[in-house]
């Protein structure tokens, strides 16, 4: 790690701690307040990629990926009305899904990076946040995959209910998936903004 890296790094550490502990507070039926905060990772990641190169920010990823094992562990010891706050398959499928989808992106950036500005970190952020709902909820939530740690209850997220409320009926960890995967889609519109000025102003003082 270098100096230069310092802040991405910082950056990316204050994310994933801010949204371990924002997950915990609800924003609406579908929502918690950590779905707003958690995708402006990739943010940090295709700046990083933008600006210092991929190996940059594969090591931004890996930084934030032991910081997120770090506020797992501590959730998974602190006792919430329920029992734990973050159960074993939470924390197996949050950091599978960062990981892979963090460095998916940085790959997917990295093919694209020559084209227009845009497309590099608009692609591969919304492959990426597909990926990591994908992974993020049926691993912590579906039934299929129960096997990885039976003593989890998780019967409450397979309700079946309509979709976000009006649509097809489909287990509640759908909805949420759903709407997660949502917000981090218009998230990744928007930060196209702080992205190219961001950038604009690193690339200019180096």
């Amino acid at each position: 790690m270098t100096r230069t890296y310092l802040p991405g790094i910082l950056a990316m550490a204050a994310i994933v701690v801010a949204s371990n502990i924002l997950v915990q507070f609800l924003f609406g039926q579908w929502l918690t307040w950590g779905a707003f905060t958690y995708p402006l990772a990739f943010l940090v990641t295709d700046v990083m990629n933008r600006v210092y190169g991929k190996d940059a920010a594969r090591r931004v990823v890996l930084v934030g990926f032991v910081v997120g094992l770090v506020c797992s562990l501590i959730g998974t010891q602190i006792m919430g009305e329920f029992g734990p706050l973050v159960t074993l398959r939470i924390a197996i499928g949050s950091g599978v899904a960062f990981l892979v989808a963090q460095l998916v992106d940085v790959a997917i950036f990295s093919a694209l990076r020559d084209g227009t500005w845009w497309r590099a970190p608009l692609a591969s952020t919304l492959v990426s946040s597909t990926l990591d709902t994908l992974l993020f909820f049926s691993i912590s939530f579906s039934g299929v995959l129960s096997f990885l740690h039976p003593a989890t209850d998780v019967s409450w997220a397979a309700e079946m209910l309509p979709l976000l409320g009006s649509g097809p009926l489909a287990p509640l960890w759908v909805s949420l998936a759903v709407a997660d995967w949502s917000v981090k889609l218009g998230i990744a519109l928007i930060a196209l903004i702080p992205f190219r000025i961001i950038t604009a102003q690193l690339l200019t003082r180096s």
